[in-house]
């Protein structure tokens, strides 16, 4: 499985972004499918996940009710629309795939592969 990420940038507080990640798999519709991000000196945190199914989501607090994850099962691609964003929103982000069985979708080590990451910096 190779996921790869794009779509992020540089914006300005209170901007948007919409960030995609593209799976080369044959069953992307079973995969859990994550974003995670990490800043410089800080560990991988946990941002977002959508299940196989498009039914459940996922949110960090600090994510809820400004970002949005959604998936294209038929395109094997994740979404992860990004508005209102903040200084601190600046960080590295990755987008992760679980295969079955599933556990705790907030955890990274759950997770079997990884995108190459995708830079979004937020100036204030």
């Amino acid at each position: 499985v190779q996921l790869q990420a794009s779509g992020g940038g540089s914006v300005q507080a209170g901007g948007s972004l919409r960030l995609s990640c593209v799976a080369s798999v044959g069953t992307f519709s079973s995969y859990v499918m994550g974003w995670f991000r990490q800043a410089p000196g800080k560990e991988r945190e946990f941002v977002a996940a959508i299940s196989w199914s498009n039914d459940d989501t996922y949110y960090a607090a600090s994510a809820l009710g400004r970002f949005t994850i959604s998936r294209d099962n038929a395109k094997n691609t994740v979404y992860l629309q990004m508005n209102t964003l903040k200084p601190e929103d600046t960080s590295v982000y990755y987008c992760a795939a679980s295969a079955p069985p599933y556990s705790s979708v907030r955890d990274s080590s759950e997770y079997d592969f990884w995108g190459q990451g995708t830079q979004v910096t937020v100036s204030s």
